[in-house]
């Protein structure tokens, strides 16, 4: 059976996973009877945000354990996941993505991928497995393979801004539509805007559902 990673990072469009985005690839994987493997790193979350009001609150919550929501606590620690371990892997997006995963939240172009995120992508790159980045996830991977001189191409929708932080990095983005997924072949990597461009489930879910079948065929 194929198995397929989805890297989590807490639970949560304001500070963690995007609940709709990682709930619909969890679906849409199980219905083509793929095996998904929920994994997120075992550290804090950059911060802490109620999620009705929008305040960031000061307290602590650390990724692994907030994920396990998400996963119905059937989640592994990144670090323990290898790409021997995985046929591919697919990152929700949601803010914790942008600032849990790396810190392009903060630092902009002047981001850095989290170690152990960057290690896995760089692994299943050179075992040419395929890579799914939903939302603003896409800018990882821009940053991770654009910075080693891989021009991948990805896709965030059509923010302009974000765009040009993706060619700086030396990545190439694709505009697309939010029902559409952007598939960088050569590189075997799968994007699609969801909630960059959508702005309901209903919006989101076909493009999530084109980029698991991707992925999962690539796999």
């Amino acid at each position: 059976m194929k198995r397929i990673g989805v890297l989590l990072c807490g639970c949560g469009v304001k500070d963690g996973s995007e609940i709709h985005e990682a709930v619909l690839t969890l679906l849409y994987l199980d219905q083509r009877g793929v095996e998904r493997i929920c994994l997120a790193p075992d550290a804090p979350q950059a911060r802490v945000i109620h999620h009705l009001t929008g305040a960031q609150v000061p307290e602590e919550r650390h990724m692994l354990a907030e994920a396990a929501r998400l996963a119905r606590g059937q989640i592994e620690p990144l670090a323990q996941v290898r790409a021997d371990d995985l046929h591919g892997l697919i990152i929700p997006g949601g803010f914790g993505a942008a600032a849990n995963l790396c810190d392009y939240a903060v630092k902009g172009r002047a981001m850095a991928v989290r170690a152990e995120v960057a290690d896995l992508l760089d692994a299943l790159h050179a075992q040419r497995k395929p890579i799914g980045a939903i939302c603003i996830a896409p800018v990882i991977v821009a940053k991770v393979f654009g910075s080693r001189g891989i021009p991948v191409e990805v896709t965030v929708g059509d923010d302009v801004g974000v765009a040009a932080d993706i060619a700086h990095f030396g990545a190439v983005h694709i505009m697309r539509r939010v029902d559409e997924v952007h598939i960088d072949r050569p590189h075997r990597i799968v994007s699609t805007p969801a909630y960059m461009l959508g702005t309901n489930v209903a919006q989101i879910a076909p493009g999530i559902e084109h980029l698991v079948d991707a992925v999962a065929k690539m796999a």
